[in-house]
């Protein structure tokens, strides 16, 4: 799903766009402020956001908060049994950072196949055309 979303935010004429892709427990706050716009992805473990993406938020949000106000992003959610509670976390810690959703975000349960990664696809290339405007 991750690599479907990139592939879309640098898809023919987003060239311009430079794409990187860090483990969200790589992530550092120069990565988040230097950054145009962002792509989300977390499996939904027990109904919420993957600890990993937590602890980015967690360590990043303080230095971000009012520098990243009005940027893109848009949201990638794998489950087995529902994503609601893992959309609401990010949608409470991106509203306080201000950030633009750009999308409806990807939720996925269950199984994923072509028609599931032609929507990551797609919203990678909605985020990276979002960039552009930055």
């Amino acid at each position: 799903m991750v690599a479907a979303a990139c592939q879309g935010a640098a898809s023919k004429g987003l060239e311009e766009v430079a794409v990187r892709s860090i483990a969200a427990l790589d992530l550092t706050s120069e990565d988040v402020l230097t950054a145009d716009g962002y792509l989300l992805a977390s499996p939904a473990n027990l109904g919420y956001m993957s600890g990993a993406l937590k602890h980015a938020f967690d360590t990043t949000y303080n230095d971000a908060l009012g520098i990243t106000r009005g940027r893109p992003f848009g949201v990638l959610i794998h489950g087995e049994s529902g994503a609601t509670g893992a959309l609401l976390g990010i949608e409470k810690i991106t509203t306080g950072l201000q950030w633009r959703p750009v999308a409806d975000p990807v939720a996925l349960i269950g199984a994923v196949g072509e028609v599931e990664l032609t929507a990551c696809t797609e919203l990678g290339a909605v985020v990276g055309v979002s960039t552009l405007d930055c």
